[in-house]
């Protein structure tokens, strides 16, 4: 490799990182802070957020949405990265917030969020969730099913704002396990059956419905299913709300091409302009979009093992903190944060016993060593929101760094966390005894 086809490759490295991404001396900056020192303060693995990066995202969907369309509103779908502070961060940056279940909505008003400003989704929300939803103050419940509404006509006290969700039987080109449009997902109401749920609720003295939600998937690269999911709805009549979801797709990967936010803002509002009423208000819940490539996981490399036809570089974590590999075929990209650039192919693989536990299948890494750092980019989304104990590994803690400073926002947890819920049993003593 050439010197200029070098420092092309590490430029298009620093890309998937957080805006404002930078080297010194060939070791990878986020926030103003050293991927070492980072290391060094919290341990590895853990999940690092430019907060700066953030913000400025939040901004950007917020303005963007706005000046398109005033009448309107940006909801995070905080499903993508629930923690106390996100919550926060959002709330400040004038965001609703969309949850999905009863911790999300703990959380989010723990940060001290508005619940009036709170969407709550769910395809099987419990008698419990809806209580406390409806104890909380939030704004809108949004209706996937005909259970939703007998338990709301019977457990709202006064009167609760809805949107029906519908299944606009748009197919995205996406994975399946995040593919939510199509005519067999188990979210939302056909069309048919919308209109069933639009005149039973027009009816309802406790049920106030406002309009309509849609949502067609996640990892989306392409706005056409978008505007067609707003076409689909449109002829369910005219509303006072319309939530369009979310689901545009994050960079992982220096190939891959994804539609700006300008671009999927334009697609929607024209959509919307072309089909819906003028006065309506519009909501829409980014998600993955919103957080994926503000945030980066940093790792230790355990062990580095060259064999006869595949190389291994293998570091503390894997898919107890990123089960997105495993679970969507997800693609990622890394580099040896303390020697950023290109280098021989490896399989990046995690150290949980299982075979599937592989982060990149082929990874062009710098001489990767035993002790070295190794920072995988754009896991902001989904990756801890299904970090798990496999393997009794611990969950990593989170770090949002800006301006050279690192404060830790979730703790890692601890081995007391793991035995911390278990509960003393007779049958145990019993058989102690025997």
């Amino acid at each position: 490799m050439t010197m200029s086809q070098h420092d092309q490759a590490t430029a298009d490295l620093l890309s998937l990182f957080a805006p404002g991404a930078t080297l010194d001396n060939e070791e990878l900056v986020i926030g103003g802070c050293r991927a070492s020192e980072l290391a060094a303060s919290v341990g590895t693995p853990a999940l690092i957020i430019d907060e700066s990066a953030l913000r400025a995202r939040a901004r950007h969907y917020r303005d963007g949405l706005a000046s398109r369309w005033p009448n309107s509103q940006v909801m995070w779908a905080s499903k993508s990265l629930p923690c106390t502070a996100l919550y926060r961060v959002m709330h400040e940056e004038g965001l609703g917030i969309d949850v999905a279940g009863g911790g999300e909505l703990v959380m989010a008003l723990s940060a001290g969020a508005d619940p009036s400003n709170f969407v709550l989704h769910g395809n099987a929300k419990t008698e419990r969730e809806l209580e406390m939803a409806i104890a909380a103050g939030v704004g809108t419940i949004v209706i996937d099913n005909f259970d939703d509404i007998d338990r709301l006509e019977r457990m709202v006290p006064d009167v609760q704002a809805v949107l029906v969700r519908v299944m606009p039987n748009v197919d995205a080109a996406t994975h399946d396990a995040i593919s939510t449009g199509h005519s067999n997902s188990k979210f939302g109401l056909s069309l048919d059956d919308a209109k069933r749920a639009i005149e039973r609720l027009g009816a309802s003295d406790r049920l106030r419905l406002d309009g309509l939600h849609v949502h067609v998937g996640s990892q989306i690269l392409d706005t056409k299913p978008f505007t067609r999911a707003v076409e689909a709805i449109a002829g369910l009549g005219e509303f006072r709300v319309y939530d369009l979801g979310g689901g545009l797709g994050a960079r992982y990967t220096c190939d891959m091409q994804v539609p700006p936010i300008e671009e999927y803002l334009d697609a929607l509002v024209t959509a919307a302009h072309e089909h819906l009423p003028s006065s309506a208000r519009i909501l829409i819940e980014p998600g993955r979009s919103m957080v994926a490539e503000t945030a980066m996981t940093l790792y230790s490399v355990v062990t580095v093992k060259h064999g006869p036809t595949r190389s291994f570089v293998a570091v503390d974590g894997g898919m107890g903190d990123n089960l997105e590999v495993s679970l969507y075929g997800q693609a990622f990209d890394a580099t040896v944060a303390n020697r950023v650039g290109r280098g021989e192919l490896f399989s990046l693989v995690g150290r949980h016993c299982e075979s599937g536990d592989q982060l990149i299948e082929s990874v062009a890494l710098r001489e990767p060593r035993v002790g070295d750092l190794i920072a995988v980019p754009v896991t902001g989304a989904y990756c801890m929101t299904m970090a798990n104990n496999y393997n009794g590994a611990l969950r990593p803690p989170i770090v949002m760094v800006n301006n050279g400073e690192a404060h830790v926002v979730q703790r890692r947890e601890t081995y007391d966390d793991l035995v911390g819920r278990d509960v003393a049993w007779p049958g145990a003593r019993r058989r102690s005894s025997d």
